[in-house]
Order: structure tokens, then C-alpha cells, then sequence
């Protein structure tokens, strides 16, 4: 059986208005990032691949399994959606263990596999605790627990690290990259952050098409010639703004130092090409799809 999900021509529409254009991908065993701005089109891919949403046309197989076969590729999937919640009243080794009967994973293979998977995620200490009680970190990663209860061949993320301070984001990803040691793991995003620090290969998605696919250095190499740093006076700041996609600001005493995406060299008195960042890759590869980048305020 293969292990890679293949998309080909796949088109998705909500009544008249169609939400996915011809998505094409092909994603291997590992991570795999999907980066988006928000309302790009991610949640209704995946929730496609997942079996959760049909699709109007083209051809999506997980593992060799055509995503008609509903029942098959959900017991394959383990998805954890951006708006996860579980039983708050109930204890966390027991919301875990009664997602497990309803699966209907048999009473001593479930009871191994909670605490296996509590231990996996890093709350076993914290196994009596009630849901409600979790931080929020913690919440997301007993997401990923339940989501892999199933023990699926495809774990699905979306958003997963959205709303968590520093330390819990470093800690969801470490765990999202030792999970995907086994099995496809995509990590849908809008955070650039995210994939920077876990994927090796990437889709970059904007109003329900694809406009990048490839490796992270790919997409850098894609910028490379397009991106500079000027020492800017404040009272200028406002009209760069304007006329550039501005991606970093650094104030010093009489002048900031901004980073800005161009498709030319900056008309600017002191702009130096610099080596683009994942950020500022990302930012032009946007800009040359021809989005709508308001210019730079967004």
C-alpha cells in the first residue's frame, strides 16, 4: 500500500461558489506543511481529504484508498480540527478512554493505549485532572492524543499552535515532529513559524489554489533577489508602508530599520539586497500570485 496521499484535479464547491480550484499535491511520509492566510482554503482541504467534506471532481487516494471509501479513510485519519474540545467535566484519562469505546477499540488495548499516548503527549502526571482544568497547550496536545488513538496511518492538524505562548508552541511542534517519524503528518498553518521549525516540504495556499509547492530551500532560492533591508526616518515610515510589503521593523534612535519584499530594488537612498527568510519568501511568493497584499498593511 502506498504511503502518500495523491491529489489530482480536485475541485470543491459551497452551493455556486466554488472554495477549491484544481489542487494538485502529492505529500510523502514526514511533515508536510500547508501555509495559508486565513480563509485560503486549508480547513476545506483537509476536511476533504478527511472524508468530511465530498468534493465536485478529481481524484484524492490516501494510501492507495480512494476518499469515496469514507469509513476507510477516516479509520486511517486521525484529524484534530482548529476548534477542538472534549467532555470538560470528565477526568483526561477518561475522555481519552471514552473516545476509545466509541471507536471501539476493546478494553485492554484501550487502557494500554490511553496511558501510552498520555505519556506520548507529556500528561500522564496530569491524567486525573478534569479537561476544563488543562491549559490551553495541554488541551491541543490531549487533540493529538485522541487523534491518534486510532493509531492512523495520516495525522491532520489545523492551526494547531494559534493562541499558545512560546514554550507550549515549541513543545506541540517537537511532538507533531516525533509523530511524523511513522506516518504523514500535515500541519495546516498560517503561522510561518511553524513550518520554518518542522517541514521540509510545503504548499503555500491563497483563495482555494496553490500556489507553491516544493521544499522550503526551493521557496528561499524563489525569493532570493527580492528582498531588503533600508534604514528609513520615522517621518518617511508611513508612505514606505504604503508602497512597500514591509515584513520586519527593527526602531533604533533616529531611524528603523525595515525589511521589505519587492519585485524590483526599492526606490529607496540606502536599500541593500539581503538573503531572504521564510517570512519574506512566503510574503513574495504571495505578491507575485498577484494577491491582494494591501499594500503591506495587512
Amino acid at each position: 500500500m502506498d504511503n502518500k496521499i495523491v491529489i489530482r484535479k480536485m475541485n470543491k464547491f459551497y452551493g455556486r461558489k466554488q472554495a477549491l480550484f484544481d489542487i494538485d499535491l502529492t505529500i510523502e511520509q514526514g511533515m508536510f506543511g500547508l501555509l495559508g492566510r486565513n480563509g485560503a482554503g486549508k480547513t476545506t482541504l483537509m476536511k476533504t481529504i478527511a472524508a468530511l467534506h465530498p468534493m465536485k471532481s478529481g481524484e484524492v487516494t490516501v494510501c492507495g484508498v480512494p476518499v469515496g471509501e469514507a469509513a476507510k479513510i477516516r479509520s486511517m485519519i486521525g484529524y484534530l480540527p482548529q476548534d477542538f474540545s472534549m467532555y470538560p467535566n470528565m477526568r483526561t484519562d477518561e475522555a481519552l478512554d471514552y473516545l476509545g469505546a466509541l471507536s471501539g477499540i476493546p478494553s485492554k488495548e484501550r487502557k494500554q493505549r490511553v496511558e501510552a499516548l498520555l505519556k506520548k503527549v507529556n500528561l500522564y502526571e496530569h491524567r486525573n485532572k478534569k479537561v476544563k482544568q488543562l491549559s490551553g497547550g495541554m488541551k491541543r496536545r490531549l487533540g493529538i492524543a485522541q487523534a491518534l488513538l486510532h493509531d492512523p496511518k495520516v495525522l491532520i492538524v489545523d492551526e494547531p499552535t494559534a493562541g499558545l505562548d512560546p514554550e507550549e508552541r515549541i513543545r506541540f511542534r517537537n511532538l507533531l515532529c516525533e509523530t511524523a517519524e511513522e506516518r504523514i503528518v500535515i500541519l495546516s498553518t498560517h503561522i510561518v513559524g511553524d513550518v520554518e521549525s518542522t517541514c521540509e516540504n510545503i504548499a503555500i495556499m491563497d483563495e482555494g489554489k496553490i500556489l507553491w509547492r516544493g521544499t522550503v530551500r526551493e521557496l528561499l532560492e524563489n525569493a532570493r533577489g527580492h528582498v531588503y533591508t533600508a534604514n528609513i526616518e520615522k517621518q518617511y515610515m508611513a508612505q514606505v508602508k504604503k508602497e512597500y510589503i514591509v515584513t520586519g521593523m527593527v526602531a533604533q534612535a533616529e531611524y528603523t530599520t525595515v525589511t521589505i519584499v519587492s519585485d524590483a530594488e526599492p526606490d529607496l537612498p540606502n536599500a541593500v539586497l539581503t538573503e531572504p527568510d521564510l517570512e519574506g519568501a512566503y510574503m513574495y511568493c504571495l505578491r507575485s500570485n498577484g494577491c491582494d497584499m494591501k499594500g503591506g498593511e495587512e
